[in-house]
């Protein structure tokens, strides 16, 4: 079963089943959440993830639907580790960095979300649905 944790291992996670999709992000709200130009994403349903170890710390903020968008992180060292935006439903977003198998960071890329946030630095992924907001609308 594939598994994650954050860096000083006190928090840890699991997930059965594959992804429903895979998603770079160029939100504003990912960039600082992350600390870097972009988050990779893996989404897989809600009920196939479960905490193994340790209480995330999680923080709710309106996202860019209005709707509520909840980060899981570790309150001792940081690291983020999954969100669960309520607009997508029953989907968690596992933060790819956060995965202990390196099989599992290494996937393809489906959707790039937020492109008008993209930075110059960054190049759109070839094959990957160039999204302007978020998985419910193309980019224009």
């Amino acid at each position: 079963m594939p598994s994650g944790s954050c860096i000083c291992g006190q928090i840890a996670y699991e997930f059965s089943g594959n992804p429903v999709t895979t998603a770079i992000c160029h939100c504003i709200d990912c960039q600082k959440w992350g600390g870097s130009g972009f988050s990779t994403n893996i989404a897989i349903p809600t009920d196939a993830f479960k905490i193994t170890s340790g209480t995330p710390v999680r923080f709710a903020r309106k996202g860019a639907s209005g709707q509520n968008h909840v980060l899981g992180f570790c309150g001792n060292c940081g690291t983020s580790l999954f969100s669960q935006p309520a607009s997508l439903g029953s989907v968690t977003l596992i933060k790819t960095g956060s995965l202990n198998d390196a099989a599992a960071r290494d996937f393809a890329v489906a959707n790039e979300l937020f492109v008008k946030d993209r930075r110059g630095f960054a190049s759109p992924v070839a094959g990957a649905a160039q999204m302007r907001l978020d998985l419910g609308g193309p980019a224009a």
